[in-house]
């Protein structure tokens, strides 16, 4: 059948969700020999970089449900998958929930310790995890559950698997969680249906998107966005190699140089990443759309990418490839499930200063007062609140914090944003990293950063940490990572103040070239605030 039909089939069956894409592809007859997934590790022998097809991806689940079974996991079980590589992660992922099992996938960069307390939090039957991370557990107590080696579970027969579990839309078929503001991160639970809405109302209602042809993802596997994007290229038959790490710029810069993917999807770390390279001087011209979620992307790095690769438009020669790319920029979390807001970005656009773009079909946007409970005006700060069907139904474990972040029927994401007079949104700070500094003005952190690396080109990226001394005081220290080649050396500091608001200025007390060695960094690569916070507070106290 072909592709454009299957896509169709898809859309019109109301049973397709988030857990069981790959048995309705082969079910509506999509060819086995299709496009299935690529990894940049082996895969039962499958070499790294050589795609799986369709149906040597469903062999690969079907081998890993016959063993996770014969282990007995049933369903509804909670499973931790702590591990390196993405076809880990992804496979595994793809077994348990032909059991109707609930795995909970983990980042591989989380801290053995803090590992140990969430695997115990989860109260699961199972650890799944590899040689290298049970190394980082080191024999830490797990509450009592069995722990499997992944290097076995692909060794099972798959055509010992059993029937494939036949979920039910509010059926969870993911916990994963969030990177937190503290050390401990939150569980979020994902349903069948809300991890598949997006992709059944805006992937398969139209036409496939240009560059979704071949997606290579810099996406974290554990996330929820990374289960979205195998779903998104399985619907509409795209190619996909998906990376098992993200936190390497140069790594993928030569992933895509060496892949030719149409598309890259990231977070917005990933993007500072590539800020260090000469783009237009690689590789890279099979490019024409970078996709972004999570964190929005500030504008230097969102230029520096759709200068470079290239793009199909039509003209009345017909259909020509010229130079520059597209970024699709949103803003997204792990609760949110999928970004509730789109803005296309090209080498010809101008519309930035942390614009979001406008909701999606889906989503009721509010912006709100916490203190009423009501809408602020155009043109006023206030939380971001959500009500989609692609929400996360909440918290694995935690009911206290998935009612807390409930308001007026929305959902509070924690981010501060305003919309404008046509209708736009734009981002200015989590609202944890904010700081009032009384009299109606307040520090928004990420829209200070937005300012910086506009006002100078030397700067990189850049990390605004403001903080309350313990006399009352706000202080804001600015960490700047510059290019290769700006002097380390040059004053920055006066440049740095005019680029802030005047209430932000008075408050600043360094600028300061910061060793990125010593930024401190939650498991997806963002820079935690909070406990960089900490830290400069601990600084100065003993100064």
């Amino acid at each position: 059948m072909a592709a454009t039909n299957i896509r169709a089939a898809l859309a019109a069956d109301p049973s397709v969700g988030a857990g069981n894409v790959l048995h309705k592809l082969i079910e509506h007859g999509a060819p086995l020999d299709g496009p299935g997934m690529t990894f940049d590790t082996p895969v039962d022998g499958i070499p790294a970089w050589q795609g799986l097809t369709l149906g040597e991806l469903y062999t690969r689940a079907a081998a890993r449900a016959a063993w996770l079974h014969a282990a007995g996991i049933s369903r509804r079980d909670p499973v931790a998958v702590y591990v390196t590589s993405a076809a880990d992660c992804f496979l595994n992922w793809m077994g348990l929930v032909w059991l109707g099992a609930i795995p909970a996938l983990m980042n591989p960069n989380i801290p053995g310790d803090i590992a140990a307390e969430y695997i115990r939090k989860l109260r699961g039957v199972a650890l799944l995890t590899d040689a290298a991370h049970r190394e980082r557990l080191g024999g830490a107590d797990l509450g009592g559950i069995a722990v499997h080696d992944v290097a076995e579970t692909g060794t099972g027969d798959p055509a010992a698997a059993p029937v494939a579990f036949r979920h039910h839309a509010d059926d969870p078929i993911a916990i994963t969680h969030s990177s937190g503001t503290t050390r401990m991160p939150t569980a979020v639970v994902h349903s069948h249906a809300s991890l598949f809405h997006a992709t059944r109302k805006i992937r398969l209602a139209g036409p496939r998107a240009q560059g979704t042809e071949r997606i290579l993802s810099a996406l974290p596997a554990p996330h929820a966005a990374g289960i979205m994007t195998i779903n998104h290229a399985l619907s509409n038959r795209s190619e996909l190699l998906f990376l098992s790490r993200q936190d390497d710029g140069a790594a993928v810069l030569e992933a895509i140089e060496r892949w030719r993917p149409s598309g890259v999807f990231g977070f917005a770390v990933t993007w500072a990443e590539l800020a260090r390279y000469d783009l237009p001087a690689r590789g890279i011209d099979s490019v024409s759309l970078w996709f972004n979620t999570g964190d929005c992307a500030h504008e230097p790095h969102i230029r520096n990418l759709v200068n470079a690769g290239s793009r199909n438009i039509v003209t009345r020669e017909g259909v020509q490839r010229v130079k520059g790319s597209t970024f699709v920029d949103g803003l997204g979390s792990t609760e949110m499930g999928h970004s509730a807001f789109h803005i296309s970005h090209r080498p010809d656009t101008e519309r930035y200063g942390r614009c979001v773009g406008v909701p999606h079909v889906f989503a009721d946007v509010a912006l709100l007062d916490t203190e009423t409970g009501r809408e602020v005006p155009v043109g006023t700060v206030g939380h971001f609140g959500l009500k989609s069907p692609t929400l996360a139904p909440g918290y694995w474990n935690d009911h206290v914090n998935t009612y807390r972040n409930r308001l007026a029927g929305y959902y509070l994401t924690g981010d501060l944003m305003y919309r404008d007079d046509e209708g736009y949104y734009y981002h200015v700070d989590r609202a944890v990293d904010s700081v009032d500094l009384g009299g109606g003005e307040f520090l928004y952190t990420a829209m200070s950063e937005e300012r910086i690396l506009r006002a100078i080109p030397e700067v990189r990226d850049c990390t605004v940490v403001s903080a309350r001394t313990p006399e009352g005081t706000v202080v804001t220290d600015v960490l700047l990572s510059l290019h290769a080649g700006a002097d380390p050396a040059a004053e920055h500091t006066e440049a740095v103040r005019g680029a802030l608001t005047a209430a932000a200025a008075a408050t600043l007390r360094k600028v300061v070239v910061y060793p990125e060695d010593d930024l401190v960094l939650g498991p997806t690569g963002k820079v935690r605030k909070f406990l960089m916070r900490q830290r400069h507070l601990a600084a100065m106290a003993h100064a």
